[in-house]
């Protein structure tokens, strides 16, 4: 059990997506969604995998500030809430101009949002 609250808790190199091909392919063969100021494009994966994440911040944005605190709070929400995901996927998420200034509170509903409209959450009665 330490070592699963160990990986809960953290954000590992095997959760990131960072190879261009990666992000490529998930764009081309996966969803996409938009909700808030965020945008998704996901794959499903098959079960044994677990959830990775990737994070896009264009340079609109703002300045790099700004574009680090996006990719910040993006991965705190992934990373607190990736255990309710009613199957593992590869997700790509790209912050939007509306994130700068934005409360944690604010971009985590918008990220929960995003994923329930999805269907990648599990249902609450689920468990």
């Amino acid at each position: 059990m330490a070592a699963e609250s160990t990986q809960q808790q953290g954000f590992a190199r095997a959760d990131r997506i960072k190879a261009s091909r990666e992000f490529a392919r998930i764009k081309l063969d996966g969803q996409r969604l938009v909700s808030g100021c965020l945008i998704a494009n996901w794959r499903r994966l098959e079960m044994p995998a677990s959830s990775r994440l990737g994070v896009i911040t264009p340079g609109r944005i703002g300045r790099a500030v700004d574009r680090n605190r996006a990719r910040r709070l993006v991965r705190e929400a992934f990373r607190l809430n990736r255990t309710g995901f009613s199957s593992p996927v590869d997700l790509v998420i790209i912050a939007r101009n509306s994130i700068v200034g934005k409360p944690y509170s604010g971009v985590e509903k918008d990220f929960l949002t995003l994923l329930r409209k999805a269907g990648l959450l599990r249902l609450e009665r689920e468990g």
